[in-house]
């Protein structure tokens, strides 16, 4: 159940900074359905303007089970903390799979109602975007450099494997619609 907390709106250009560390030691994107919240962990992901919008750009495995809700809720946020608390949280995130297990549930994570957005954001991660999915590539192996296909895409390791395997991710430009701290 989503409660309504304090939030504080941001201007999302002067937490950049933030956000990006955040994101190269890892962060949560998060996405609902009708039928479910699921958040996984992500540490690629880049903040840039394009089409004249602020976006950000999320890449999700396609194997994921993220990958299937975003394709159906088109909007995600993400999710920004630290301490103790929110390394165990990215951790288990990092680990298990929506499909299996309810991550909400599992973590008593307390869900934020949504500001512009249906998905909402996470008190124990309280910097949080709000982003609109505007555009969706999948990324093209044959224009990769071989030293890249051979770290981040092992044509020997299974889908199944968390870390570095031969599933493409899918590129998810979301555009930024608005940012909130969690108080």
């Amino acid at each position: 159940m989503k409660e309504r907390s304090d939030i504080k709106e941001i201007d999302v250009m002067d937490h950049i900074g933030e956000i990006m560390q955040g994101v190269k030691v890892a962060a949560l994107i998060t996405t609902s359905t009708k039928e479910k919240t699921n958040s996984m962990t992500i540490s690629w992901g880049h903040i840039g303007i394009e089409w004249n919008k602020l976006i950000f750009i999320a890449y999700v495995r396609t194997i994921r089970f993220t990958h299937k809700m975003l394709y159906e809720s088109n909007e995600f946020t993400i999710n920004v903390g630290s301490g103790k608390r929110a390394k165990d949280i990215l951790a288990y995130c990092g680990s298990k799979s929506g499909a299996d297990v309810d991550k909400v549930k599992e973590l008593d994570l307390t869900l934020i109602e949504g500001n512009k957005i249906a998905t909402p954001g996470i008190k124990e991660l309280p910097l949080t975007l709000e982003c609109k999915v505007i555009y969706k590539q999948l990324q093209d192996r044959s224009a990769m450099p071989e030293d890249v296909l051979k770290k981040f895409y092992p044509k020997n390791v299974p889908s199944d494997f968390s870390g570095s395997n031969r599933d493409m991710h899918t590129m998810f430009y979301g555009e930024i619609l608005g940012g909130y701290i969690v108080l």
